[in-house]
C-alpha cells in the first residue's frame, strides 16, 4: 500500500465529485435557492406593501368614519330642524283651524238667536193678536189681518 497513490486515488475521486457536483448539481441548486430568495423578496415586499396599505385604509377608514359622523349630525339636526318646522305649522293650522271654528260656532249662534228672535216675533203677534180679541171683545179674523200680523212682527 503505497500512501501516494493512495492519496492521488483519492485527489483525483474528489476532483471528479467536485467537477460533477459543479457540472450538474450546482446549478440546480443555485437556481431554486434564486427563486427561493426571490420568492422570500416578493413576500416581504408584499407584506410591506400590505403594511402600508393596511396603515392608508385605516387613514381612510378614519377619513370616512369622521365624514359619516358629520353627516349624521347633519341628518340630526335637518330632522331637528324640520321637527320643529313641522310643529309649528301644526300650531299654526290648529290656531286656522280653532279661529275658523270659532267664526263657525258664531255664525251658528248666530243664527239660532236670529231664529228665536223670529219665533218670538210670531208668538208676540199671536199674543198681540189674542190680546187684541180680549180688548175688542170680539174675533179677529187672522187671514183679514195677516198684513197688520207681518206688520207688527217686523216692528218688534
Amino acid at each position: 500500500m503505497n500512501f501516494n497513490y493512495t492519496l492521488i486515488g483519492q485527489l483525483i475521486a474528489f476532483i471528479l465529485f467536485v467537477w460533477f457536483c459543479m457540472r450538474f448539481i450546482w446549478p440546480q441548486l443555485l437556481e431554486i435557492l434564486e427563486t427561493r430568495e426571490k420568492e422570500i423578496s416578493d413576500g416581504l415586499e408584499a407584506a410591506s406593501r400590505g403594511k402600508r396599505e393596511l396603515e392608508e385604509a385605516g387613514v381612510k377608514k378614519e377619513e370616512i368614519l369622521d365624514g359619516a359622523k358629520k353627516e349624521a349630525a347633519d341628518l340630526v339636526n335637518q330632522a331637528s330642524q324640520r321637527a320643529n318646522q313641522l310643529v309649528e305649522e301644526a300650531k299654526t293650522s290648529a290656531q286656522e283651524e280653532a279661529e275658523r271654528i270659532k267664526v263657525a260656532a258664531q255664525k251658528d249662534v248666530d243664527q239660532a238667536a236670529k231664529k228665536a228672535r223670529e219665533e218670538l216675533r210670531s208668538e208676540l203677534a199671536v199674543l198681540a193678536v189674542a190680546g187684541a180679541e180680549k180688548i175688542l171683545g170680539s174675533e179677529v179674523d187672522q187671514e183679514k189681518n195677516a198684513d197688520l200680523i207681518d206688520q207688527i212682527s217686523k216692528e218688534m
